[in-house]
């Protein structure tokens, strides 16, 4: 679990980082979540962005591909959603 610490230093971080994914009106799916998670394995921290067509609400959203992903919400705002996750083999953020 983050600490709001780490999650507004991990949003300062985020500040500069576009949108890789998009969510549609397929919703989230077993091979979106596979990338995902290896996006998040490269990168750490990423922004998946929901389309206004997908008929799920934003939270749901981002609670199933957290469940497919281990990942942590770090903010849900708007359309968009904030994920990290500590990487194995490539870490590259120091949370405080």
């Amino acid at each position: 679990m983050l600490t709001s610490k780490q999650k507004k230093h991990l949003r300062a971080a985020s500040h500069n980082i576009q949108p890789i994914f998009q969510v549609g009106k397929a919703g989230v799916n077993e091979n979106m979540t596979k990338q995902i998670d290896e996006a998040l394995e490269k990168r750490e921290l990423i922004k998946v962005s929901i389309l206004q067509n997908c008929f799920e609400d934003n939270h749901v959203v981002a609670d199933e591909i957290v469940e497919a992903t281990d990942a942590h919400i770090v903010q849900v705002i708007g359309n968009t959603i904030i994920l990290y996750k500590e990487s194995k083999e490539n870490k590259q953020i120091e949370l405080p």
